[in-house]
């Protein structure tokens, strides 16, 4: 049984990850930062339904409170599947974004993506096998209003996961990103009117969270062994 991470796991894509994970016969660390019962609740399912999983809390921008966390979920061996997940908004028109709106969401979805993997590559190097993905956006292809701090976040990511991949490659570990477009989730619905949805997705309708779960449990497999340093879309046909 491999041992996974998915950091924001206790919101909607993240969960629906954690229970695709699970169900694939992974240990499952769902972590959470201000929202502990959430994570709690979804590996009292994920056991409920004879999967194995446990909740870790800690703040993605606060290297003491990583270290703290990491160091005991270490002890217990390798962690060999890493989702990161976790990101913020905090929109705003760039004339009108103040430096504290751009350095949150840049140091929770960028940040935090160094701060949390850092720390975990040697040891799973030493296992020579290992799967990073990370959770993007479609923001990052394509810009978005309102949104030049959180785009500007998620393409540092795909550089990263780029630059990262090829630094692993030799070593069984592979590093992708997964650019998620309009998905179903009470984020999404109160941004999306359904007018929105249809005039901005070919498809006509906003993706699953569990169909961003499925790319993701297919690239931590086996089967994705030879795919590294690609990011993927899904978007329903919006680019």
């Amino acid at each position: 049984m491999k041992r996974a991470l998915v950091t924001g796991g206790s919101g909607s894509i993240g969960a629906a990850i954690c229970r695709q994970l699970a169900a694939d016969g992974h240990h499952v660390c769902v972590h959470a930062c201000n929202h502990l019962e959430r994570a709690q609740r979804l590996t009292a399912a994920i056991a409920a339904a004879g999967g194995s999983a446990q909740a870790v809390a800690f703040d993605v921008t606060d290297p003491a409170q990583i270290g703290a966390a990491l160091e005991g979920l270490l002890a217990d061996g390798p962690l060999q599947i890493v989702i990161n997940n976790a990101g913020i908004h905090d929109d705003a028109v760039m004339p009108g974004m103040t430096r504290g709106q751009w350095s949150r969401v840049i140091d929770v979805s960028l940040n935090g993506f160094f701060n949390v993997t850092q720390p975990l590559l040697l040891p799973m190097i030493r296992t020579r096998w290992g799967r990073i993905v990370n959770v993007s956006s479609v923001a990052a292809l394509l810009g978005n209003l309102g949104q030049t701090n959180y785009a500007a976040a998620k393409a540092g990511l795909h550089g990263a996961t780029k630059s990262l991949a090829l630094e692993l490659a030799s070593r069984g570990i592979t590093v992708n990103a997964v650019a998620p477009g309009i998905i179903a989730s009470p984020m999404s619905e109160g941004a999306f009117s359904r007018e929105a949805i249809d005039n901005l997705v070919p498809m006509k309708r906003a993706g699953k969270p569990e169909e961003v779960a499925a790319l993701v449990a297919f690239l931590v497999s086996d089967r994705a062994g030879y795919i590294s340093g690609q990011i993927i879309s899904v978007n329903g046909a919006m680019i």
